[in-house]
């Protein structure tokens, strides 16, 4: 029996204007690593995908949690984050002994937690969140994209890139857009 299961956490989709907030969070077996973890965002697709596959079937145990675009206008995307980490540690099928989060904010959780700055690009347990997180949430967009194709959510996966500020002009706001973000709430104001 292990005695120290730490679970590490990060999430992906804090910056699009749209889709949902994605976290993950991850218990990596120490006696399988799993080589070339890095922070999701300096791999490449295919890398990411090869690894999300490794980690799934390798860790110990992992989860997802998410935050709805309603949430996400209801709450502010900060508190939508920690709702989204809260759940995917919720879904744990291990308890960790420690969980260790990307960035400067914890969520609220029944371990001891401790946010790690660049946690990402330094524990492997982050790093496995990480990936888990971006390629569950690029799914997503893969998908919403084939629901409303007007946007491009293939291309920019939500993010404000011209393209997307442009197709959001031309075709107004979505359902599955964040309201509550700027870019999103110009424009619906200029559809109404």
């Amino acid at each position: 029996m292990l005695d120290t299961l730490i679970c590490g956490v990060d999430e992906a989709g804090r910056g699009p204007l749209a889709g949902a907030v994605i976290a993950a969070a991850v218990i990596l077996d120490p006696s399988r690593p799993i080589f070339g973890l890095a922070d999701s965002k300096k791999l490449s697709a295919s890398k990411r995908d090869y690894l999300a596959k490794e980690i799934r079937s390798q860790a110990l145990a992992w989860a997802v949690g998410r935050a709805e675009v309603e949430e996400i206008d209801r709450l502010n995307i900060l508190q939508a984050t920690l709702l989204a980490m809260q759940r995917a540690v919720a879904g744990l099928a291990r308890v960790p002994s420690k969980v260790l989060v990307d960035g400067n904010r914890c969520p609220s959780i029944p371990y001891p937690v401790a946010a790690v700055v660049k946690g990402d690009s330094l524990i492997a347990e982050i790093s496995a969140a990480s990936i888990i997180a971006k390629t569950v949430r690029d799914a997503e967009m893969l998908e919403l994209h084939r629901l409303y194709p007007c946007y491009g959510f293939d291309q920019h996966k939500g993010y404000p890139t011209v393209a997307h500020l442009s197709a959001l002009r031309r075709h107004g706001v979505s359902v599955v857009h964040r309201r509550s973000f700027a870019p999103v709430k110009e424009v619906a104001q200029s559809f109404l």
